[in-house]
């Protein structure tokens, strides 16, 4: 019997490389434009910062997301002063976060669940703070009852520990918990490890309607999750009636 499901944030809950994309041309305007860095010199500049801080602090935490530090670093290689940090971080997670809209079908997705009975929450990589922001400009943030982050776990999906402290706030056997994101090895593959019921969301090349697949669930959109969990649910309640 599912009794919870529980969703990643990025590019699951909303199109995270769109947004990335219009908030990557916003830092890098502002980086020609205030530092004097021409675009393809700070891409480079940016996957060098982004190496170091993954170096620095070992890769398995949530850190290696933290805009802050990537900027400082990439200031601090660069040798312009560190004052800009916290604007450049502002100004990435701010305009992406405008520009970030739900996937379709999600809201109708957890509503539908949660009307159902059953328990919401979230398993993401990344900071509490910014996941938080992106829940409440999603407006998914009053659907959720609990959530996970590798920031609180310290530890990244698709660690054993971020998908046990998941179960542990589900209330439930892992058996009974279903996980839903977009990246196969961590989310599909942490989840099956972990126990639990694993659904794939390939909005851009997955089936037309949900399937199972060596005991994977491969959906395109969240609402066709819904109506195929809440049919299971259906089909149990009718067995436990006849029974």
């Amino acid at each position: 019997m599912i009794q919870a499901v529980i969703f990643d944030i990025d590019n699951t809950l909303y199109d995270y490389d769109a947004a990335h994309a219009v908030a990557f041309q916003a830092l890098t305007e502002y980086a020609q434009h205030t530092l004097g860095v021409d675009p393809e010199t700070f891409e480079a500049l940016h996957q060098r910062a982004n190496q170091l801080l993954q170096a620095r602090t070992g890769g398995d935490c949530a850190a290696i997301h933290n805009r802050l530090l990537r900027y400082q670093i990439l200031l601090e290689e660069l040798g312009k002063p560190i004052l800009h940090a916290p604007v450049m971080e502002r100004l990435y997670w701010n305009t992406l976060i405008d520009a970030a809209v739900p996937s379709p079908g999600a809201r109708d997705c957890l509503e539908q669940l949660r009307q159902a009975g059953l328990r919401l929450g979230v398993g993401t990589d990344m900071t509490a703070d910014w996941q938080y922001a992106k829940l409440e400009r999603l407006n998914l943030l009053p659907l959720l009852d609990f959530v996970v982050t590798s920031e609180e776990v310290t530890q990244e999906k698709p660690g054993p520990r971020f998908f046990q402290l998941c179960r542990e706030k589900a209330g439930c056997p892992a058996s009974a918990c279903v996980f839903v994101g977009d990246n196969r090895s961590k989310d599909v593959g942490g989840a099956k490890r972990a126990g639990m019921r694993p659904v794939w969301y390939r909005p851009h090349s997955g089936p037309d309607a949900p399937l199972l697949v060596d005991s994977v669930l491969e959906v395109r959109r969240l609402d066709h999750l819904s109506d195929y969990l809440l049919s299971l649910l259906g089909a149990n309640h009718e067995k436990e009636d006849v029974s």
